[in-house]
């Protein structure tokens, strides 16, 4: 039979063992904590400096060691992942669609003479109104979606009928791998210009709750997308950007359509060119002009 000191130095072993083990799980679980943190605030900063690309310029992812060792804690969990930009949401219309759009003045002046759109009620039917953008690189054909942003649309609508858009730039092209759009609506061509009024973000920023997170986490806005560029909240005017490459950005940019094949040949003739400055981020290298916005 083992003797009491044999007995002793048994079980010294087998709890240092334990308190072995246990160090182990706490120096992975530590790990852990700040793989999940760093990964964390990459995609805050991901989503914030999205957010700045299109804001600053516009009106813009172990058991024990010793099987007889026991313990109450639980075996650490997997490292956390980076997340990865999800899709936009399903579309499902808020109460009140289109029953009060509103156009308040803004604190800039007009880029170009125009008359405010219509504000109270308009109408959501029909859900897709067809509309031509000619421009001196080649016709971009347009679904507007005024069954999803029917405020939006309205405004658009009425600034394209008024010539707003005739012969004006396309201020910005943007060739990132993140982020392509072409981006347009400005008479002053620099990118701070609008109507002299603003409006509320549609869809798919009103699927969501104001103060939901998933507001900061990038979405996929994939290519042949139309939508509008802003400064914040509520500050929609006339800038819009068309995107030629699945784009991720967080979903605070209303969608109000889409951009038919031929639309895309010419956005991928614009992009091919890239920007003056062989940057990511630029004036178009080919000048790109808007001549006019009909609708169909």
């Amino acid at each position: 039979m083992p003797t009491n000191e044999q007995r002793r130095a048994t079980a010294k072993r087998k709890l240092e063992r334990q308190l072995e083990a246990r160090a182990q799980r706490e120096r992975k679980r530590r790990l852990y904590t700040i793989i999940g943190s760093i990964a964390g605030a990459v995609v805050v900063i991901a989503a914030i400096v999205a957010t700045f690309v299109l804001t600053s310029r516009s009106d813009s992812p172990t058991q024990l060691a010793d099987s007889e060792a026991t313990t109450t804690e639980a075996a650490p969990l997997d490292p956390p992942q980076p997340m990865a930009a999800g899709t936009l949401p399903e579309f499902k219309a808020p109460e009140g669609l289109g029953g009060n759009c509103q156009y308040p003045a803004s604190a800039e002046e007009p880029a170009k003479a125009n008359k405010p759109p219509r504000a109270g009620k308009v109408p959501t039917e029909p859900a897709q109104v067809s509309a031509s953008m000619a421009t001196n690189q080649g016709n971009i054909g347009l679904q507007l979606d005024n069954g999803k942003s029917p405020c939006t649309v309205n405004s658009f609508a009425s600034l394209a009928q008024q010539g707003y858009f005739n012969d004006t730039p396309c201020h910005r092209l943007t060739t990132s791998e993140g982020l392509a759009v072409l981006q347009c609506g400005d008479p002053t061509g620099v990118g701070t210009g609008g109507p002299g009024y603003q409006f509320a973000n549609e869809y798919p920023t009103d699927q969501y709750q104001p103060d939901d997170p998933a507001l900061m986490q990038p979405v996929v806005y994939p290519r042949g997308t139309l939508a509008m560029a802003n400064a914040g909240p509520g500050t929609n005017g006339s800038q819009f950007f068309l995107v030629y490459q699945d784009s991720q950005l967080p979903p605070n940019y209303t969608v109000f359509g889409t951009i038919d094949e031929t639309g895309l040949a010419t956005l991928d003739k614009i992009a091919a060119e890239g920007t003056k400055d062989g940057g990511p981020d630029g004036e178009p290298k080919n000048a790109v002009t808007v001549k006019s916005i009909a609708l169909d």
